[in-house]
């Protein structure tokens, strides 16, 4: 077979992977409110399904980027599907709130496997010249499935039911593993180096990250200085500094701390962790906005929240050609930069303005990510010898899915608590129109939170220099 056609049908079987993880994620949160109703549990319950499948993903993409460099991408990858099919499968067999969240966990372990290789293996098959574009068009298959997620769940929901969002993924997980099968060989297959898998690493990583997203994600309900929330926090802190005395003295550690030297990975790191958690106050909040200042039906809502991913399927593949000819630390500064205006003029939002105004808004957001990604990830993977490619995908992974808790986490917690300073207590969940006012305030403060993280972006992004 052909050079070109085997780059490229390598390219659509990671291109499935994360349509399929990206598209899963969108259609679940549609689904929710119907699961909860036929499951008969509360919103704090069924909220796990959506929360358990962060942790895991979080918590092993850096162990299973590893993995890669171990044993190969290919046994990894086919597993990955496997799991994640039947994952799925428990899912949609699921009777009970406990079976679906456990079921979730081992879907997001099948996720976690994918994602965590994905990067590495669209950098082994292209050259160095062609990767900016490769890797534009991977964010726009990101963008697409988190764009037609809720119009195909909305189907799946209106004319069957809520086991289907999870069955489509069976047939799509079967039939790319035996494509992986069959396509990655030799030189498409990143060779393992035999090394140990460092298990105590894997172990302590796990505890620090689990811990620390509990942390983030109840805080507004337990408090700061409560004993869940200090105990959480010391866990996690103590776990992470035991992370990184192990590392230093492993032979063959999780992570090769050698990677925090090289200037052009760690600073673009970060940075992406940033750039997700300032995007995701926006995906989180925005929707809540719509709802009830603005009084727009659930249907409404959506159309209008696609409007980001939009932009984002169809600027990214700009993006990944713009980096082949002009490099990553501009196109980056910019994106970073557009994502601050957008969240400096939703500060200046108001119910009463038109659709349009709303919208433009939002589209700076998904402008400025896709001006983002894919050259920061290019500029990321290129500096990073073959034999550690897995483990920085890993970690690349690991920061996007930590920077999309981070964002949620705080959005709720600036929120929540000025609502209900405001408001003497009221939640959201009784909201009236008088309140309007409070809400507003609220938001406001949110987005200038978002603000700031991202002038923070901006400023490490410019502060990692050139290529």
């Amino acid at each position: 077979m052909p050079v070109f056609q085997k780059k490229w049908i390598i390219f659509c079987l990671v291109a499935t992977s994360i349509f399929m993880s990206t598209l899963d994620s969108s259609i679940v949160n549609i689904a929710l409110p119907y699961i909860m109703q036929d499951l008969k549990t509360d919103l704090q319950t069924i909220q796990w399904v959506v929360l358990i499948y962060l942790i895991v993903v979080s918590c092993l993409l850096l162990s299973f980027g590893r993995l890669s460099d171990i044993i190969g991408r290919k046994l990894v990858y086919i597993t990955g599907f496997a799991i994640f099919a039947t994952g799925s499968l428990f899912c949609g067999a699921a009777s009970g709130a406990a079976t679906l969240i456990f079921a979730r966990a081992l879907q997001g372990c099948g996720a976690a496997m994918l994602m965590a290789c994905s990067p590495a293996l669209i950098v082994d098959v292209f050259p160095v010249q062609e990767r900016g574009k490769a890797l534009g068009m991977v964010g726009a298959v990101v963008a697409a499935g988190f764009t037609t997620g809720p119009v195909i769940g909305g189907i799946l929901l209106e004319y069957l039911s809520w086991q289907y969002i999870f069955y489509i993924n069976i047939p799509i997980g079967i039939g790319a593993a035996v494509g992986a099968m069959l396509v990655l060989k030799g030189e498409y297959a990143a060779k393992g180096s035999s090394e140990p898998m460092d298990i105590r690493g894997s172990l302590l990583l796990i505890i620090t990250i689990s811990s620390l997203i509990i942390f983030m994600t109840q805080l507004s309900h337990w408090g700061l200085i409560s004993i869940l929330s200090l105990l959480s926090a010391s866990i996690s802190i103590l776990a992470g500094i035991g992370f990184v005395i192990n590392e230093e003295k492993s032979k063959y550690p999780l992570f090769d701390m050698k990677l925090l030297k090289i200037k052009l990975f760690i600073f673009p790191v970060i940075s992406s962790t940033i750039l997700f958690a300032a995007l995701f106050i926006i995906i989180f909040m925005m929707p809540f906005f719509l709802t009830y200042p603005c009084g727009f039906s659930a249907y409404k809502t959506g159309m209008i929240m696609i409007a980001p991913f939009i932009f984002l399927l169809f600027f990214s593949p700009v993006a990944g050609i713009m980096y082949d000819r002009f490099h990553s630390r501009n196109l980056c500064m910019a994106g970073m930069g557009i994502v601050l205006l957008s969240l400096l003029s939703l500060m200046t939002i108001q119910p009463s303005m038109s659709n349009i105004s709303i919208l433009w808004r939002l589209s700076l957001a998904g402008l400025g990510t896709a001006l983002y990604i894919s050259p920061n990830n290019t500029a990321i993977m290129s500096c990073i010898p073959l034999q550690r490619r897995g483990t920085a995908s890993g970690a690349v992974a690991t920061a996007r899915n930590l920077g999309m808790v981070v964002g949620v986490a705080l959005a709720g917690l600036i929120f929540s608590t000025s609502f209900a300073n405001l408001t003497n207590g009221a939640s959201l969940e009784n909201y009236l129109a008088q309140m309007e006012p409070y809400f507003m305030i609220s938001f406001k403060k949110t987005m200038a939170m978002g603000a700031i993280i991202s002038a923070l972006g901006l400023f490490i992004t410019w502060a990692r220099g050139k290529e």
